[in-house]
């Protein structure tokens, strides 16, 4: 028999990454209501969750990082890709990129088109400023006094001041802020950084109320399925250490957990499609085709440049002296490398002139490796990654088995529509030729990656982004929300769940469609507004 945790909660928050940190601090907010936060990570107190180049440390690492692999994919050419995701209090905030970027409007505005009352840009917008403390202060765009803090950059690099210029050669024109619903141009990424540390979910609003006595965090648990009784997501079973453990929720169950771990949970509570879980020995609740279905990921295609006549972190990095120097302005004044967030400058473009809108988004760094968790290459280059911002293949996630910490099968099916490959091999184009404009002449831009003997037709192309493209770690959809008459719909525009009371799912699973730039800050969004129409739902 499991032990029962004492009490009943009125909320038990699945997951304390960027969604559940946030679900935690509002509904804390009335001291009367009773929070539960269960978090399978531990606390961040590791320097490399708090410095920002962290990331070099944090991912591939199992203190921080789930550690899943997709399958082999056909579409990379057979080959299997490292699956980061968050394992601390925070969840991917903490071991992220840090760059703030909302999408375009025009993601919001289909959400609507497609029934989901609530979430255009313009009714999204409200949320998004009431989460932010912002560096360019108060305005229609952006807000100030929130948790999550957002600044510019620490740093700059010749190298990159130069990519801009060249994009601006190719007619894709500068702009101050890529978040006021037109991303199309090229900057600096604003980023989740305060004073030169990263900013995670859990500084900005898990931390700070952590002292309310209505509020129980229990960190280093794996919650291992839903309790489910007379049609009602009753509580959770939770392993911590050896013992099983129960907890019982009066009020809602608010699964937080991501794209993976959201489809983990539901998938062993026998909630998903019957034909994948019944051969595991798992007994129906719901089949629920939904759950583990539309799957969408970002597939970036990281080309190489060598460069000469200019600074890079490679050979600053292998410089001892330049080492030891960034190592003290860190220290000292919080600028320089350390404060780097894997990518600087931004570009957003189309990849042909028939696109309706920008569809492919360039992160810009100046430095080279073979993969996350490898070194630095040794000769000066920078990384022009191009990545499909609107892809229309759809992969999956299905536990293998109904034990916990079994790792799940994870398919995204990159590049398995005819739309995303003739995407990825015009983004290869246009990558290279913005690396031919006149701005980058004179630091003799040398093609390092997919190579100079790849030609520039459409198979080759095809199968270079194949060769090179990996993921950019944004994974959502998997449980969609969606109107009633949507077979593959989870939940509703309210984000309750179609078939049982007393749960609601708020992360990025709950996207219908991925938005057009990197997703944690719509994942916040997502959250925020999923907590106001809690609490006003129990009015």
């Amino acid at each position: 028999m499991p032990r029962r945790l004492e009490g009943d909660f009125d909320y038990i928050i699945v997951g304390a990454g960027t969604a559940g940190c946030i679900m935690a601090n509002r509904l804390s907010a009335d001291p009367k209501k009773r929070v539960l936060l269960l978090e399978a990570g531990g606390k961040d107190n590791w320097i490399w969750f708090h410095i920002p180049v962290g990331y070099l440390f944090a991912i591939g690492n199992p203190r921080s990082d789930w550690m899943f692999k997709t399958e082999a994919e056909p579409g990379l050419n057979g080959r299997a890709l490292a699956y980061p995701r968050g394992k601390v209090i925070g969840g991917s905030s903490a071991i992220n990129a840090m760059i703030s970027m909302r999408g375009q409007a025009a993601d919001y505005d289909h959400w609507r088109q497609l029934g989901l009352t609530g979430w255009s840009y313009s009714d999204v917008l409200p949320a998004f400023r009431r989460l932010e403390d912002h560096f360019l202060g108060e305005s229609e765009h952006h807000g100030v006094g929130g948790g999550w803090r957002i600044e510019a950059p620490r740093l700059s690099w010749q190298i990159l001041d130069a990519v801009g210029d060249a994009a601006e050669e190719m007619g894709i024109k500068r702009i101050p802020d890529f978040n006021t619903g037109d991303n199309e141009g090229t900057s600096y990424f604003h980023v989740n950084q305060k004073r030169g540390r990263r900013w995670s979910s859990a500084r900005g609003f898990l931390k700070p109320v952590l002292n309310r006595s209505n509020l129980r965090l229990e960190t280093d648990v794996l919650v291992d399925r839903l309790v489910i009784e007379s049609g009602r997501a009753a509580g959770v079973l939770f392993r911590q250490g050896n013992e099983t453990v129960e907890a019982r929720a009066r009020g809602e169950v608010i699964l937080c957990a991501g794209s993976i771990g959201t489809t983990q949970v539901l998938q062993r509570s026998g909630i998903g499609p019957s034909e994948w879980l019944s051969p595991l020995g798992i007994d129906i609740v719901l089949d629920v085709q939904g759950i583990g279905h539309n799957l969408q990921d970002h597939l970036q295609q990281r080309a190489i440049y060598k460069v000469s006549g200019v600074r890079t972190l490679n050979e600053t990095y292998y410089n001892l002296v330049r080492r030891g120097l960034m190592g003290l302005d860190y220290a000292f004044r919080r600028r320089g490398p350390l404060t780097m967030a894997p990518s600087q400058l931004g570009i957003f473009t189309r990849s042909d002139a028939t696109r309706s809108r920008a569809n492919i988004q360039f992160h810009v760094q100046p430095l080279s490796l073979d993969k996350f968790g490898d070194p630095l290459h040794r000769f000066p280059a920078i990384t022009v990654s191009a990545c499909n911002l609107q892809p229309s293949s759809r992969g999956t996630v299905r536990i293998k088995s109904s034990a916990p910490d079994d790792k799940p099968s994870i398919a995204p099916n990159y590049l398995s529509t005819d739309d995303d490959r003739q995407v990825a091999a015009d983004a290869i184009r246009t990558t290279r030729r913005l690396m031919k404009q006149k701005a980058l002449e004179k630091y003799h831009p040398e093609e390092f990656l997919p190579g100079p003997s790849v030609g520039d037709d459409d198979a080759s192309l095809a199968k270079a982004a194949g060769d090179i493209g990996t993921t950019i770690f944004h994974p959502v959809g998997t449980a969609k929300m969606g109107t009633a008459n949507d077979p593959m719909a989870v939940v509703d525009e309210r984000l309750r769940f179609y078939g049982l009371h007393g749960l609601r799912i708020a992360d990025a699973s709950v996207m219908p469609t991925i938005t057009s730039g990197n997703t944690n800050t719509p994942t916040a969004m997502i959250a925020e507004k999923a907590a106001a129409m809690i609490l006003q739902d129990a009015r």
